[in-house]
This record gives C-alpha cells, structure tokens and sequence, in this order.
C-alpha cells in the first residue's frame, strides 16, 4: 500500500499536498504551527483535518509494520506463498491481516491440534478431498487410523503416561471425530471465510438484551430489547455495554445460524454426492458453533463499541471545544461562591486580572441556616471590592445559595449586581490536585473551588486546563472510552484552543503555558521559573534564553505567545518572527507605522492591499498569499481574542425554581451539554432542561450538533415539567 496515495484519496487531496503535509509532520512540527504557520506547504488544511491525517497516518504505518511482521514470521516458518503475500498487500485493516497470520499463529493446544499429534491430519485431507467413491466405507478407512500405547511411544518418546493417554485413538470412531476436529479448525482459521461470515454477521444479526436483575435501574428500556446490529445507535451501544459491565443486563448477538451455514455449506462442499459430505457438514456446523461464532461476536461487539467511542469521542471533543472557546467576562472583579451545608459556603473575591483578594467562609444553608451574618459578610465583600458578579456552583446546596445571593442582591437595590450559576464540574478534582495545592498552598480544597468557580467564568479556557478534560462534565460515557485514546483527543482540543487564542506569557499559569505549541511540562516549568527570577519578558526572543528552548522550540511556540508589553508591537500578535521582516515591508509600502499598528489605525489596509492585489503583493513581500491575509488580520486588530465576539453569558438577578414552570413558558438558555439524542439547557433553575433531538428544529438533522454547541445561547419553550423526576422537557420549535 502506498501510504501517501492512500491518505491523499481518503482525504480528497492532492498527492503533493499529502507529501508536504507529512514531510513537515514528520519533521516534527507541531499541528497547531502546521496549521497556523505552514498555510502555502499544506494547502490551508485547518487542525482538524490535519489531526486526522495524522491519526490515519499513524494507523496506516502500523497496519504496514504489521503486515511486515507477518510475512516474516510466516516466511520463517517456510509457509509464505505468493497468495498470502497478495493477501496482506490487499489487507487495508489490522483484522484482515491477523485473520491472515490465524492459520500460522503458535496455538495452545486445541482438539485440533491434538488430533494433527495423532496423526489424523491425513483423514481430514482425504475426507476433505470429497470423491465420489473411496473403495470401502469412511468408518472402515479410519479405523486404519487405531494406534495403540506403544506407536505413540515410538512417534513420542518423551511424552509421559498421561499424554500417552489423550494421543490414543482407540476406535474408528474417535479417528473420524479427530478428523473433524481438524476439518473445523482449518474453517475457522480461513481468512476469507471469517471476512464473509463477520460481514453477514454485521448485516443480518441483532443485539439482545435480557436483565439479570428484577430490580429497577437506569437500564430499563433494556431489560427485554433487541435492535439491528448494522443499525443500532452509538449512544445505546454504550449505555448497553454499560448495563452489561454493571451486571444488570445480559447481551448477546444472534443470527439465524442457516445464514451463516448456507454461505460455508456452499463454499467449502464441492461433491453433493460424496459419502465425505455428511462428516464435513458436521465439521462446518462444529467449526461455526465452537470457534467461529464466539469469536467473531467478540469482534463485532469490539467494533461497534469502538465505531461508538469514536462517535462519542468526536462529540466530547466537539462540545470541550466550544467550552473552551467560550467568551470571557472581561474587566469584571467576580466573587466566586462554592456552595455547601455543614462545612459553609467558601467565598473567593477574585479581581479583574484573576489574582484572589479575599476569602471567606459564610453559613446560609442547613443545619445553620445564618442568614443575616452570611449577608454582612457576602453585602462587605461586595462593597469593599466594588464586585460586579456573583459566579455559584452548581453543585450541593447550589438552589438555597442561589435564592441566598438572589435576597442579597435584591437588598442592595443595585441593578449592575448580578450573579450567575456556574458549572462546577472538575472543580473539586482541580481543587485536590498537585497544581491546585502549588497555586494555594494556604487554601483548603473549597476555598480553591471557589477561586476556580470565578476564574473559569473570567477566562474559561485559562482555568479549565488545569482540570482532566474527563472530569469538565460535557460528554457522555467517557469513563467507558479507551483513556490513551480520549486522553490523546482531548488533549488535541485543548492544544488546538489554547494555540488559536494565544497566551500573554507573563501572567499564563505554566499549566495553560504546557499546551502550547513546543512546550511541555518541563518546558513551561522553565518559563515561570525565569520569570519569577528575572522580571517580565519584555520581547518573544528572550524566550531563547530559558532553558530547554533552542531554535526548533522557539519556532513552534513563538508566534502563540503574547508579549503586550514589548516595545516590538508585533510580539503582541499573532505574526510569527519569521514574518516580522514581511510585516514591517507591507506596513512601510503603504506608508502605515508601528504607531498606526498600536493605535488600531489601519482600517484602510485591506482594502488597499485588495487593490494592489494580494497575489502580487505576496510575491512581492515573499511570502504566501495566506500568510500575507493572516499577517493582515493581525496587523488591525493586535492582540484580539477571537473568543470576544462569542454570545456573553447571561447574568441573573432573579431566582427561578421548577416549581415556577409551566408549560408553554418561554425562555432564554445556555446550552450545557450535547449528546447523541438531544442537548441539555440551563434556564435558571436548578435542574438543566432537555431538548430532543426531535424537538430542535422544523427541519430534519441527524444530529443534534448541526444545530447546537456548547454554550450557544438559545430560545426555548417549556414542554413538560416532572418535579418528582426532576425532568424538564423543552422544545425550540416555536
């Protein structure tokens, strides 16, 4: 297989751009530098597309490597033939390539391997060979096969009494029964036929499902169930592989059995007529029943389950990335607010910069219930601070705490105070954690939450990163994936997030700094460290001179991190130093300074790099065409977040319960959560509301995610409203 002209058909490109691409990818370069930074070389391919190609890249090389293994270890054992050769040239998934190599594989011993030490390997061939007549009856050639405790001894002069014993063949009938045992295994081990049999298998079989406990569960709806193997949805897959690993349900795939037997009857039965047929249908119907079907259901339910993964892989990473890329409350001092009973309510003043200026502990809730003493305190810290948002948890005691700060704000008389329910998901984990304890070593776990409650809603991105994407509370499923494999998406995302955005590298954490295109742990430790003992950077190139940063480092990095400060107002953009050169030339051609940069006075250069034409203009400068347009948007707008012009978060001053629902109301949301079947919306209560996926729109989707992400903000309208069950149902189809 040529790898290169394999990716570029699966990608739809051109095979010169799927060489540049992986040249650059194996020169390793960073995604986020290749996507940003190598526009000309790899035809603008975004990041996405490019940690695709990576992936299949990786997997088509070791499906090679592979292929490579087996033919050398069937070549060792002298057995490799032309055929097989073509076989695993032809093989395009790793499956393919070990049905190849099953025949070859060193086995325990199986019935069919016990029969070939007895010598029976011949019967089978000559029963396999199916003529019309074998001059005496099947039962009377076997029994030619008899042998007795002294001929195993001469054949196995080692073997001791007990394997003496299983290598007997004391009747003719065992000799046919052994025969059998080896006509079934080399069934089993055909390649084709497994290809054949998993295929017809996937088309025409169903998934069954039975509870193994009369106790109600959250597995219900699959307690008596059964749906089509080929059509069965990703999400239930899980939720029923769930059910099994919890031992409420008991899965099994079924097909009817003649499918499968009719295809090997009439693939391997060459001679109606043959005496040899009623033996060899004995063997298909065994090989099917013993070795085939047990297996090949394993593999089927392995690929579903990860067709699955990777579905709810792609959604998570879909929903963090919007997440991440949620818009920050600028320029606002925020109290952040961890709710609790018996321990109190741990408060967090954070100001506008994300530096922790105050803390305390009130008592509002059970079994206390200090209502006035925690409004003195919340009402001093308000003031004292001039804090403009009250960001809550929305974990325990989150709807007392809401109503508490709801009665505060109203008793101020303040409209300009509000406050906002904050997801808290992840926080605890980040609060116990090696990172939370360096960046509080004074603060116990809730104190910290509570910090990291106000931060994630200043600057989400820069909080969410110290916390396993797992635990941020927007997939489904996710305990169930493969962790090396969510672990490695995930972790794309954040890199690609946290890359687009950009980081100040004198006020990012060195955990933020670590995604970073270049930059590891070790790496991003270094920079903090300089930092700290040096002062601020003033300049992107002093950057070489924190240790573990050379040349190729600071390549890849470079044009991610941002200097405000620096005297070279390019380092406060997302122009790379390579490009300062061209930057400066397109500035000076259309007689624009560094000042008119500073000040945001450019407004007229697009338009005239439009008249020049920028094909000409890129030549010109030497440089491409879409570095010239990126070099361009930087230059008018320095130091911009993309993530300003995303719908802000909607801030509350009212409390709203269940109980104040009622179908047909109409309301504004965040959307919190999308999954396979619908999306969950926060609307002010305590409980986030469903939209189905039916009820998302007039016009047919296949997923919900065509129409929803993460922290959309959307018009909704009440359904339902279940207050024993705590459900809310919604609809946007108005």
């Amino acid at each position: 297989m040529n790898i290169i002209n394999e990716l570029a058909k699966e990608f739809n490109l051109r095979i010169a751009q799927v060489e540049a691409t992986v040249a650059l990818i194996d020169d390793g370069n960073t995604i986020p530098f290749i996507a940003r930074y190598r526009k000309e070389v790899t035809g603008s391919l975004d990041d996405e597309i490019l940690r695709n190609l990576d992936e299949r890249l990786k997997y088509l090389r070791s499906l090679e490597q592979r292929k490579e293994e087996v033919k050398a270890l069937i070549e060792a054992q002298g057995k490799l033939t032309p055929e097989i050769e073509l076989a695993l040239q032809s093989a395009t998934i790793l499956t393919e390539v070990e049905d190849i190599y099953r025949p070859y594989k060193p086995k325990r011993e199986t019935r069919g391997s016990l029969a070939r030490k007895k010598g029976l390997e011949a019967l089978a061939q000559l029963i396999m060979e199916q003529r019309d007549s074998y001059g005496k009856s099947l039962l009377e050639i076997a029994s030619e096969y008899i042998n007795t405790e002294d001929a195993v001894r001469a054949l196995y002069p080692t073997a001791t009494d007990a394997e003496v014993k299983k290598l007997l063949v004391k009747t003719a009938e065992d000799a046919l029964a052994g025969a059998r045992d080896i006509i079934a295994e080399d069934i089993s081990d055909n390649a084709e036929y497994r290809k054949a049999i998993r295929a017809l298998t996937f088309n025409h079989g169903m998934l069954v499902t039975k509870n193994t406990k009369e106790e109600s569960s959250v597995y219900d709806a699959y307690y008596d169930y059964s749906e089509s193997v080929k059509k069965i949805p990703g999400h239930r897959v899980l939720a029923i592989n769930r059910g099994e690993k919890e031992e409420f349900l008991k899965v099994t795939l079924q097909i009817d059995s003649d499918i499968i037997l009719n295809y090997l009857f009439n693939e391997i039965i060459t001679n109606v007529n043959s005496p040899a047929r009623e033996y060899i249908q004995g063997a298909i119907v065994d090989s099917y029943d013993r070795l085939i079907a047990p297996s090949v259901e394993r593999e089927i339910r392995t690929a579903i389950f990860d067709e699955a993964s990777e579905g709810a892989i792609k959604l998570f990473s879909e929903n963090l990335k919007h997440l991440l890329m949620a818009a920050p409350l600028k320029g606002k001092t925020v109290l952040g607010y961890d709710p609790g009973y018996r321990t109190g309510c741990k408060l967090a003043v954070v100001d506008k910069t994300g530096k922790v200026i105050d803390t305390a502990v009130i008592y509002p809730t059970k079994p206390r219930e200090d209502i006035e003493g925690s409004t003195r305190i919340v009402e001093r810290l308000i003031k004292r601070y001039a804090v403009d948002v009250i960001a809550i948890g929305n974990g325990t005691a989150s709807k007392e705490s809401e109503i508490f700060i709801a009665g505060v704000l109203k008793g101020l008389g303040d409209p300009d105070k509000k406050y906002i329910v904050v997801s808290e998901a992840g926080a605890s984990v980040y609060s116990a954690s090696k990172l939370g304890t360096e960046e509080f070593p004074d603060f116990d776990v809730t104190q910290r939450s509570a910090v990291s409650i106000a931060r994630r809603l200043q600057d989400p991105l820069a909080e969410l990163v110290k916390i396993d994407p797992k635990s941020i509370g927007v997939g489904q499923y996710q305990h169930d994936m493969k962790p090396a494999r969510l672990d490695e998406a995930l972790g794309g995302v954040v890199e690609d997030c946290v890359n687009k955005i950009g980081v100040d590298i004198n006020t990012a954490s060195y955990s933020l700094l670590s995604y970073i295109s270049g930059i590891n742990i070790a790496i991003a430790k270094n920079i903090v460290k300089y930092r700290e003992e040096n002062g601020e950077f003033t300049r992107r190139a002093q950057l070489l001179k924190v240790p573990k940063i050379g040349e190729k480092a600071y390549q890849q990095c470079a044009g991610f991190l941002r200097v405000p400060g620096s005297a070279e107002i390019l380092d406060n953009t997302g122009v790379h130093p390579e490009a300062y050169e061209a930057a400066k030339a397109l500035l000076v051609k259309f007689g624009y300074t560094m000042d008119d940069v500073k000040m945001s006075n450019l407004k007229d250069l697009r338009s005239k790099c439009a008249k020049f034409g920028t094909k000409k203009l890129a030549e010109e400068l030497g440089i491409g065409e879409p570095t010239l347009m990126d070099i361009i948007g930087e230059l008018e707008k320095p130091g911009r977040d993309v993530r300003d012009s995303l719908p802000q978060p909607i801030l509350r001053a009212d409390v709203l319960s269940m109980e104040d629902l009622r179908p047909g109301m109409e309301m504004v949301g965040t959307v919190r959560n999308v999954i396979d079947f619908g999306a969950f919306i926060d609307i002010g209560v305590h409980q986030d509301g469903l939209v189905h996926i039916s009820e998302i729109s007039d016009k047919y989707i296949k997923h919900p995610s065509e129409v929803l992400s993460v922290g959309d903000i959307v018009n909704v309208r009440i359904k339902s409203v279940d207050l024993q069950k705590k459900r809310i149902a919604l609809t946007m189809k108005f």
